[in-house]
Formats: C-alpha cells, sequence, structure tokens
C-alpha cells in the first residue's frame, strides 16, 4: 500500500471522521465559552470549513470525469460535486459577509452563539458523511465494472436474463409518483418556484411569521422525507454493501443538514413572534443572505434528489 492509499484509508476511518467531529465540537465549545469570537478565531473555523469542502469538491468533480466503463457512476459523482458545490457557495458566502462585517445578525442574538455552533457542527458533519460515502463510491465502481466484463457475454446471449426498466403503464401509482417527483424537470420547477417565491416575500424588507413558516414547513418536508426515502432505501439493496454503506452516509448527511434547518427555523420564529422580549433586527443584506441560503438548500435538497435516483440505477443495473 502507497502513501496515498494510506492516507486516504485513514481519513476514509470512521474512526477519524469521529474524531473531527469531536474536535469541533471541542472547538466551538472554546471558542464560545467568553461570549465573544474573535476574528482569528473566525478565521481559523471558516478556513478549516472553505478547505475542506473545496477539496472535496475537486476530488468529487476529478472523479466524475476521470472514471470510465460506467456512465451511471459518473453521474453519482457529479450528482455529489453539485451538492458539495452548494453547500461551499453558502460556507463561502457566509464568512465572507462574516468577516467584512456586513451580514452578522441571522437568528436573535440572545442564542447567536448556540446557533452557529450548531450550524458549524452540522457542516462539519456533513463532510464527514461525504467523506465516509467517497471511499465506498470508489469500490461501488470497481465492483460494477469487475461485473459488467463478466455479464457482456451473456446480454448478447440472452439479453431476457437482465431486468429492463418498467414502462409508466407498468408502474403502480407509488412507483409513478416517485418517478414524476424525482425527473429533473420536477426538480427544476420546483426551484424556479422557490425563487420567485423568495422575491415575492422579501419585496418588502420584512418577513412576517406566516411567510417564514411557510418557508421553513416546506423545508422540513423536504428534507425529512426524502431522509425517510434514503432510509429505506439500504434494505432494498442489501446485496451490494457497498452501496449501502453510500446510502448511510448521505443519509448521515442529510441528518446533519436537516438538523441546522430546524435549529434555524425554531430560533428564527421564536425571534419573530417576539417572545423574550427580543424584536429582529434589521441589518444590511441580511435579507439577501436569507434568500441566498434558502434557495441554495433547495437546491441542495433536489441534487440529492437527484443524486439518490442515480444510487438506485446503479443497483438496477448492478442486480
Amino acid at each position: 500500500m502507497g502513501i496515498k492509499e494510506f492516507v486516504g484509508k485513514v481519513i476514509e476511518d470512521k474512526r477519524t471522521l469521529a474524531l473531527i467531529i469531536v474536535l469541533a465540537i471541542l472547538w466551538r465549545t472554546y471558542i464560545s465559552l467568553d461570549g465573544e469570537i474573535a476574528l482569528w478565531e473566525s478565521l481559523c473555523s471558516g478556513i478549516a470549513l472553505i478547505l475542506l469542502g473545496w477539496l472535496l469538491f475537486a476530488y468529487f468533480l476529478d472523479m466524475s470525469v476521470k472514471l470510465k466503463g460506467w456512465v451511471i457512476s459518473n453521474r453519482v459523482y457529479q450528482g455529489f460535486t453539485v451538492c458539495l458545490f452548494v453547500i461551499n457557495v453558502f460556507v463561502l458566502l457566509y464568512y465572507g459577509l462574516r468577516w467584512y462585517r456586513l451580514s452578522l445578525v441571522e437568528t436573535y442574538l440572545p442564542l447567536d452563539f448556540l446557533f452557529r455552533d450548531v450550524r458549524y457542527v452540522a457542516l462539519v458533519a456533513f463532510y464527514c458523511a461525504v467523506i465516509w460515502s467517497a471511499g465506498y463510491l470508489k469500490k461501488m465502481h470497481e465492483d460494477y465494472t469487475a461485473l459488467s466484463e463478466k455479464r457482456t457475454l451473456l446480454h448478447i446471449v440472452s439479453p431476457l436474463l437482465f431486468p429492463r426498466g418498467k414502462k409508466l403503464k407498468e408502474m403502480s401509482v407509488r412507483e409513478l409518483l416517485g418517478s414524476v417527483i424525482m425527473d429533473e424537470r420536477t426538480l427544476i420547477v420546483i426551484i424556479a418556484l422557490t425563487f420567485l417565491w423568495r422575491i415575492f416575500i422579501t419585496l418588502d424588507r420584512q418577513i412576517a411569521l406566516w411567510e417564514s413558516a411557510c418557508s421553513g414547513v416546506a423545508l422540513f418536508i423536504m428534507g425529512w422525507l426524502f431522509l425517510a426515502y434514503i432510509c429505506v432505501m439500504p434494505g432494498k439493496v442489501r446485496g451490494w454493501s457497498e452501496l449501502t454503506k453510500v446510502y448511510h452516509g448521505l443519509s448521515a448527511g442529510i441528518i446533519a443538514i436537516n438538523i441546522y434547518v430546524i435549529v434555524y427555523y425554531a430560533m428564527r420564529w421564536y425571534g419573530l413572534a417576539g417572545l423574550g422580549g427580543v424584536t429582529e433586527a434589521y441589518v444590511p443584506l441580511d435579507f439577501v443572505f436569507a434568500d441566498i441560503s434558502y434557495f441554495a438548500l433547495v437546491i441542495f435538497y433536489c441534487a440529492s434528489i437527484a443524486l439518490s435516483k442515480y444510487l438506485k440505477r446503479a443497483y438496477d443495473g448492478y442486480s
């Protein structure tokens, strides 16, 4: 085993990833003890996240182009690449605005430090989940290409030995609904509607409680229903352990983002409701950042849904 392979194996080890998450929790606890976060502390936190995110993005982008022999594998890597790009842009924008003091307030101040800590740990957990999945994705590709060499002759001799995709008229209502939801055109429509919705509610530079509730509930439904689907899938692909591990990694990443969304909206609704005698403060570009954040989360969920479709196709081709 070469040095590169050894380092990769150590990084992808679940104990290493667990240690990274623990260190992130300890770091955020340490810098939040005095109730203030200095510029150098914010720089350390942000640069670590930015480097981790964009290095992962570069790796997945490279693999999506470099791997040959299985188109679905390239699509899966591209799906992870899009998800990473969206989250990375969100992180880059947040820390860029924070460092230049252009936008600081997303939730009301008394629990602002807690929210920042939750967000940071959630993002670290998401990146660790992606790292966990990376090693198994490569093994998936190797398994399929090795199997496809054995199957080539069988496909020529008897194509009926292998299942074909179902036609629309052969699908049940549940399968048809799932196919429509996961279709790229449906996901594009969702993104377009999100864009129009956020423009509508921010035209008056005020976001009412009902507007925030609609936005948050929509994200909750999207995130947790998708998580439920991802959690069910490993039970349907028991014959391929690598794919099962990828589903587990994707589930962990979705859980991390979902927790961030829950904490964010719970605290935001608390502030908008005027509880605790706290009123929401207006900060220049706060609405712009809130819109971009919401838009990024919707794109992330849509990209994850598209990714899950290709994971299912991968299993269909393998089985």
